[in-house]
């Protein structure tokens, strides 16, 4: 039995919905139910009712349950320990001071460098990191119920409301195109204008106008406007749409590079692009007014562990 297995099981029974619980895990849904089989197979006994076609707790998976939500924060408490160097290892006397940061799930291995550079430079300072959706971190910074959050690209109103983007790193994004397609044969680099006349599958933009504004953009100075292909609800049913898709066009999507390095989707190729400017900034947001303290030390944490586009920004 893995920590990863039992960590897709408690959010698949929170959820109720595989597609739900993969986005929130920042995993493809096949991922999660191939875990979910693994832990199953390793208790010997069923956690969800197969006869059903939505997740629903067998009696195995109700007395399960609460163990497995001990053992998830069992970890986390090890985690806090080992990682952050809190009020064990801190000098005596010393007060300890927990920031609630806002992040996601694909953040995880620019969080985890963020997170050790900062034991080094603050063994005092702890922080807990909290999962928001991307939209609402902002708000969240801005009401005090979060002290700072990752967000890509600074938010609409984000100077009215009082808040401060400090640029940190850049994600590229890649295409996801189905592993039959002609433009997977020869893995490599990739032209947008080699997707012109491949339907285009996007969110919504009002769920991610960053993302959406950028490819809009790139396409049309590519020159070209992108062929709609239909959205599938989530990013891991649109990868299964890809993955399976038997149409002569294909269709395609854009992911983030450091989620397509960890969560390969069957059926599908990634590729990067060759055009310049596919990537987006994310930045650290804190109030400007007042930010809690260690914010500061936050931000020479993710300078010294190169997470920053330059050191300046970073002070």
């Amino acid at each position: 039995m893995e920590l990863q297995q039992v960590r897709c099981f408690v959010v698949v029974a929170e959820e109720g919905q595989l597609g739900r619980a993969a986005e929130r895990l920042g995993l493809v849904r096949s991922a999660v139910e191939q875990r979910i089989r693994r832990l199953e197979r390793d208790l010997r006994t069923k956690l969800f009712d197969p006869a059903l076609p939505r997740p629903r707790l067998t009696a195995a998976g109700e007395r399960f349950l609460p163990a497995a939500r001990a053992l998830l924060a069992a970890e986390e408490r090890a985690r806090a320990v080992l990682a952050h160097r809190t009020a064990v290892a801190a000098t005596p006397g010393t007060p300890v001071r927990t920031l609630r940061l806002g992040t996601s799930p694909g953040l995880a291995g620019h969080l985890d460098r963020v997170l050790a550079a900062l034991a080094r430079i603050a063994p005092q300072l702890t922080v807990a990191p909290v999962t928001a959706p991307a939209p609402e971190r902002p708000a969240l910074v801005g009401s005090g119920a979060l002290d700072a959050a990752f967000v890509r690209v600074p938010a609409p109103g984000a100077a009215r409301d009082g808040l401060r983007h400090v640029p940190l790193w850049q994600d590229p994004l890649v295409a996801a195109v189905p592993a039959r397609h002609p433009l997977a044969a020869s893995p490599g680099t990739l032209s947008l204008a080699e997707l012109a006349d491949v339907p285009l599958v996007l969110t919504d933009r009002r769920d991610n106008p960053p993302l959406v504004d950028l490819v809009a953009t790139a396409c049309h100075d590519a020159g070209f406007t992108p062929v709609p292909g239909p959205w599938h609800g989530s990013l891991d049913a649109t990868l299964t749409a890809i993955g399976s898709c038997t149409a002569a066009a294909g269709m395609w999507t854009v992911v983030y590079d450091t989620y397509a390095r960890r969560l390969p989707a069957p059926g599908v190729t990634y590729l990067p692009f060759r055009n310049p400017g596919m990537e987006l900034t994310t930045s650290l947001v804190v109030r400007r007014a007042d930010p809690p303290d260690g914010v500061d030390l936050l931000l020479r944490a993710c300078a010294a562990a190169g997470e920053c586009g330059t050191t300046a920004v970073c002070r």
